[in-house]
């Protein structure tokens, strides 16, 4: 099979069954998410949507983030994993979005990531997510099923698969093949004990044909 094969299989399947893929962070606009985002890191969509509208109630927007002391903000965040240094992020992000942005989220990779705490990959998910720019954002679970699947060959960095992928799947697509490879790596094939035997993209994969040779 041809990497091109390879790629129309998988985005023809996720087309068919899941079309509306999304995030599953909870959020009514950009600060929000950037918000939620930031929190994500090393950290589950669960805890993080059980946390943030206690967060968002105090601390609206940016500007009213950019007003919080420590103090006020880290009892708010301490359930998350990393809360010191979370909690530094969002207020250094807030302030930074009042000073230079007019607090507004500026939908620019290279703008975003001149905020406290956000790096490539909240920069790629906040930009695909808001405008559905054609931008790959890499997590655990994106990395660890481009790899298995074979959708990669010696990638061995984030940025290496973001190119690999973003460089194969049509630009139309790559805003919600994230969410497709993201939810798959979350649900199904699952760091431990993957559920291969449930996958409807184990045709396709090299993983799964490789314990099959072994097993064989």
């Amino acid at each position: 099979m041809t990497i091109k094969e390879r790629y129309r299989f998988l985005i023809d399947y996720f087309l068919q069954h899941s079309p509306d893929a999304e995030t599953e962070l909870l959020y009514d606009d950009p600060f929000q998410l950037l918000v939620s985002v930031i929190l994500s890191a090393q950290c589950t969509d669960k805890r993080v949507n059980l946390t943030t509208p206690a967060i968002f109630k105090k601390y609206p927007d940016a500007a009213s983030m950019s007003l919080a002391s420590f103090g006020e903000l880290f009892p708010l965040i301490k359930s998350i994993s990393y809360p010191n240094n979370k909690t530094k992020h969002l207020i250094g992000m807030a302030k930074m979005l009042v000073e230079k942005f007019d607090g507004k989220v500026p939908m620019t990779v290279d703008e975003l990531m001149q905020l406290p705490g956000v790096g490539r990959k909240t920069a790629n998910v906040i930009t695909s997510v808001i405008d559905e720019q054609p931008n790959m954002a890499v997590d655990t679970h994106v990395f660890r099923v481009s790899v298995r699947v074979g959708l990669v060959n010696n990638a061995k960095t984030p940025y290496e698969v973001e190119k690999q992928l973003v460089r194969n799947i049509p630009e139309q697509y790559i805003h919600k093949a994230h969410h497709w490879l993201i939810l798959h790596g979350r649900y199904i094939c699952t760091a431990r004990n993957p559920r291969c035997n449930e996958c409807g993209i184990r045709s396709i994969c090299k993983f799964v044909n490789k314990i099959a040779k072994v097993e064989i």
